[in-house]
């Protein structure tokens, strides 16, 4: 496939749209304890419940909720400098450093009890709402460490998310709500032609967004074709019972290690019999949702067996969010209106993808769907920065990660906050990660 041409962004009509509805503090404020309830929610249970370890992959729950304390102590009470006396002891502070310890290693490490964690938070919470409503009339910058800090906790909620669906035992959370019902939909690919786009946002188009999604610039790419949906669970099915699994052709050479090493022969919680361990509860597999919990060396198996590729991360953006009549991104797939439950499945409630079909008006102007929500979506890239990276006051968020072993993950999952994703957001992930809610979505080179 030919390279893309990036540039610097020099054109101000593909920065167009809504850059003036920053959020005021009320609104700040609300996204805060927005991602509060949610955090509490999820840590409301047994004190067992949180002090146990359910997987290596994943820390206690109780260190999520303290860790999300402590980050924001950091970033909103301390000014970023770990050196300054925060609420907690140096030494008990340094617990919740994610740097100074694996996941694996938490549960043996004294921690805050469930009690004095809640009890921990709160009263940061407190004192960043105090540091919030004195800022009198503050600018996007003024506002942006209170906007990060909601992300972070948001992203943890995630990540507690996970850590509930590997955890045995009788279900805690329930079914989840209802969702719309899906529709039969082409199974086909629509054609995204050749041509520059506007790739990355800037902090006047889009003002919390974080380091590595910035900054805006120009890249020029050559044709391809990316599936209308992703790949569905009855999609799955074909390619294990075509023996998908067990044909090494379609593997890499380091997805066949690794699916011979660890015995990969379905989606992780699938079982044999045509179910699935959802949070607890077992249920037939539903054939019309998007398939999730796959790896990367699954999902590119999977792409080679169906005569395709996992698209680039620059593909996926054009798809999603470039107006080709307009010439310009749009906020959103569907325009610049608000996200809301009619186009995307996010937020949590569901505890689960939409069926295929689900969100017709969600539709970017290329006609692909549910580009947001439901699962978070595998590409080919590897995690780089955009030209003329500048790291945020979080140094650490996304430097230390580039060019190691990770792979671009985009466009959510049902479990992140409306709040927190945009078509711009880049998450990224080791390849063999597959307790995350990650699923497939299909591309194709355009000869000629």
């Amino acid at each position: 496939m030919t390279e893309p041409r990036n540039r610097p962004r020099t054109e101000p009509r593909t920065e167009s749209g809504p850059s003036d509805d920053a959020p005021a503090p009320d609104r700040i404020a609300g996204g805060l304890q927005h991602a509060r309830q949610r955090t509490l929610t999820l840590n409301g249970f047994e004190d067992a419940e949180l002090t146990r370890q359910h997987s290596p992959l994943m820390s206690p729950l109780v260190w999520d909720l303290a860790h999300v304390g402590q980050q924001e102590d950091l970033w909103l009470l301390r000014g970023g400098n770990a050196a300054c006396a925060g609420l907690l002891p140096l030494d008990a502070d340094r617990l919740y450093d994610a740097f100074r310890s694996t996941r694996a290693e938490r549960a043996g490490m004294p921690l805050l009890s469930p009690t004095a964690a809640r009890r921990f938070i709160a009263e940061v919470r407190g004192l960043a709402l105090d540091r919030l409503a004195a800022i009198g009339d503050p600018a996007p910058t003024d506002l942006f460490p209170f906007a990060m800090v909601e992300q972070h906790e948001q992203q943890h909620v995630e990540t507690m998310y996970a850590t509930h669906q590997l955890r045995d035992g009788d279900p805690l959370l329930g079914a989840g709500a209802p969702l719309p019902a899906g529709r039969s939909v082409p199974a086909d690919a629509v054609l995204v032609p050749a041509g520059e786009f506007q790739a990355g946002v800037d902090a006047t188009y889009e003002p919390w967004s974080l380091d590595n999604e910035r900054p805006g610039h120009v890249v020029d790419l050559p044709a391809f074709r990316i599936a209308r949906v992703p790949v569905s669970n009855a999609d799955w099915q074909r390619f294990i019972d075509d023996g998908g699994y067990r044909t090494r052709a379609w593997w890499s050479e380091r997805g066949w290690t690794h699916r011979s090493e660890h015995g990969l022969v379905r989606p992780q919680f699938w079982q044999a019999d045509g179910s699935r361990r959802r949070f607890g509860l077992v249920e037939d597999i539903p054939a019309d949702e998007p398939v999730q919990h796959v790896c990367y060396f699954e999902a590119e198996a999977y792409a080679a067996w169906a005569g395709a590729r996992l698209p680039t991360e620059l593909e996926w953006e054009k798809a999603c969010i470039w107006d080709p009549a307009r010439g310009r991104r749009r906020r959103w797939p569907w325009g610049d209106t608000a996200l809301t439950e009619a186009l995307a499945n996010v937020g949590g409630q569901a505890l689960r993808p939409a069926p295929i079909g689900a969100y017709p008006a969600g539709a970017s102007a290329y006609g692909v769907e549910q580009l947001i929500g439901d699962v978070w979506e595998w590409t080919s890239s590897d995690f780089l920065p955009w030209p003329g990276f500048r790291p945020m006051l979080y140094a650490q968020y996304s430097a230390p990660f580039f060019g190691g072993d990770y792979k671009v993950l985009r466009g959510g999952s049902w479990a992140v906050a409306a709040s927190t994703i945009r078509p711009s957001f880049r998450n990224w992930d080791l390849p063999l990660r597959r307790q995350i809610f990650s699923g497939v979505r299909l591309a194709w080179n355009v000869e000629g």
